[in-house]
């Protein structure tokens, strides 16, 4: 009776060994809690209903736009043909009555600055936005940092503050003033020769960059900080905006605008160009900078 008792627990255990079971023969496997049941969300229905319908929609005004650029593509002249000359009336305006219309030596900058202002207006809105966008995402405060930044950070600045590259520094010293100042220079001269906003806006803010890697963003944010980009990018858009907005209106009306054209070949000169210039080079300097300090540091 024994034998058979035996018998039957080592098959047992055997049987619970195969199948998995670590409870031994003899003892009572406990029976898992039974899992919660889940809550009916009373709004999951309809949040399906309405990511799908999302996607769907995505896709559909996907193809839609495809279509269109598509459609603009074929009804566009073909390259070289007779009839779809590379100068047309338009430039020949531009060549012809730039000078007098504008004040402008710089044909280019009478026209993206004059005839084309709004355009030049919305791609400097377009840099605002995105070193905006770029801010919203990379911005470092309480909700996206911990403790470890906080400290890589600190120690950061502690390296950055007692460990200084003296032959960087040096030479820094020298090159930065020259660049910042023939930035300054083409952004005044654009309307007198090549260059413009843009361009010395680049250069200037490429020397606010070397200076950050030379001498360490804390001495930056003794004269250029979030609130100093805050205040220059929106005046300049908003000056921009007033500016331009004014003169067309007037001009589209046939009113006198007030200003004067000046003496072309002069500094001062050329109407709204001049501050036109200045804005879009400051706009461009600070979104240069904007976009370095926030992937490097996370903040400006």
């Amino acid at each position: 009776m024994n034998n058979n008792n035996t018998a039957k627990s080592l098959w047992s255990r055997l049987s619970a060994w195969v199948e998995g079971d670590p409870v031994p023969c003899g003892e009572k496997a406990a029976r898992p809690a039974p899992r919660p049941a889940r809550k009916k969300m009373p709004h999951a229905k309809k949040f399906r209903h309405f990511v799908s319908f999302y996607r769907v929609m995505a896709v559909f005004f996907c193809f839609v736009i495809i279509g269109v650029l598509l459609v603009t593509v074929n009804a566009l002249p073909l390259f070289g043909r007779a009839d779809n000359p590379a100068s047309n009336e338009v430039v020949d305006r531009y060549v012809e009555k730039g000078l007098e219309e504008t004040g402008a030596v710089n044909i280019v900058a009478g026209m993206i600055l004059d005839y084309r202002a709004f355009d030049t207006f919305g791609e400097s809105s377009v840099l605002f936005l995105a070193i905006t966008s770029v801010m919203i995402l990379l911005m470092r405060d309480k909700n996206n940092t911990d403790r470890d930044e906080d400290l890589r950070t600190a120690r950061e600045l502690v390296v950055e503050n007692k460990h200084e590259d003296v032959i960087l520094q040096r030479v820094a010293s020298l090159v930065i003033p020259c660049i910042l100042l023939y930035g300054i220079y083409v952004i005044l001269n654009g309307h007198l020769s090549p260059g413009g906003g843009f361009s010395g806006g680049a250069i200037a803010g490429a020397g606010l960059i070397l200076y950050a890697s030379s001498f360490g963003m804390i001495r930056v944010h003794r004269f250029f900080n979030q609130k100093t980009f805050t205040a220059i990018t929106t005046s300049c858009l908003l000056v921009y905006a007033c500016s331009k907005g004014y003169s067309f209106f007037t001009g589209a009306n046939h009113l006198p605008t007030g200003i004067p054209l000046g003496t072309p070949g002069a500094i001062l000169s050329s109407g709204l160009i001049l501050p036109l210039d200045i804005c879009v080079g400051l706009i461009v300097t600070c979104t240069m900078y904007g976009f370095y300090a926030m992937f490097t540091k996370g903040e400006i």
